[in-house]
């Protein structure tokens, strides 16, 4: 699918006292080691993709910070995909040494069972909590396939303030580089529609 834009960015969408907020929600939930594929791996096979801690919420008052933002992109952006349910908030704690490897949020098949099944994940959100001043490395980059056998790597502007958030569609590959320095704290939601057709 060719896309013009690939990920929209808003600068200093959300309060930075809205982040502590939620950034202080990680103090209330259990924690857990991130995953990949929705499955838990033997720690070194999967240290190889990613190591960072989660913990997972469905707070109302995330859904109404976001939702706004989804809805927008998808308009602006010339996306306008359907959509109409979002999962459960992600909240990522990478500590230093921690990153995620190249990866994308869409599955390869719509979802089997559950409250989401026959849907699949069409659109991601990043919300980063606090100000990279406060860590180094931790940078969100996006790789594009330009041309034969080229790949464009691009991290998006804007992204170093508490409160900024980009969304973009779920099959666009991204990472986490490796936190060098200090503590990096985000929120990702994945929002859901009927598969494409």
């Amino acid at each position: 699918m060719n896309l013009k834009w690939s990920y929209w960015v808003y600068k200093n969408a959300v309060a930075p006292s809205v982040c502590e907020k939620i950034k202080n929600l990680l103090d209330k939930s259990k924690k857990s080691l991130g995953t990949v594929g929705g499955k838990s791996h033997k720690k070194k096979e999967l240290f190889e993709f990613r190591k960072s801690h989660v913990a997972f919420r469905s707070d109302p008052f995330l859904y109404r910070i976001i939702h706004p933002f989804i809805n927008d992109a998808n308009k602006q952006a010339g996306w306008n995909f359907q959509w109409d349910t979002s999962e459960q908030c992600q909240l990522t704690k990478y500590s230093k040494g921690q990153y995620y490897n190249w990866h994308m949020d869409a599955w390869p098949e719509p979802y089997s069972k559950g409250a989401y099944k026959g849907k699949i994940r069409k659109l991601s959100s990043v919300l980063v909590l606090n100000n990279a001043d406060e860590y180094e490395g931790g940078k969100l980059e996006f790789s594009f396939e330009q041309g034969h056998d080229k790949l464009k790597i691009e991290s998006p502007k804007f992204m170093e303030s508490a409160g900024s958030l980009v969304v973009f569609p779920s099959f666009v590959w991204h990472r986490v580089k490796h936190v060098t320095k200090g503590t990096r704290f985000s929120l990702t939601n994945w929002h859901l529609g009927k598969p494409y057709v």
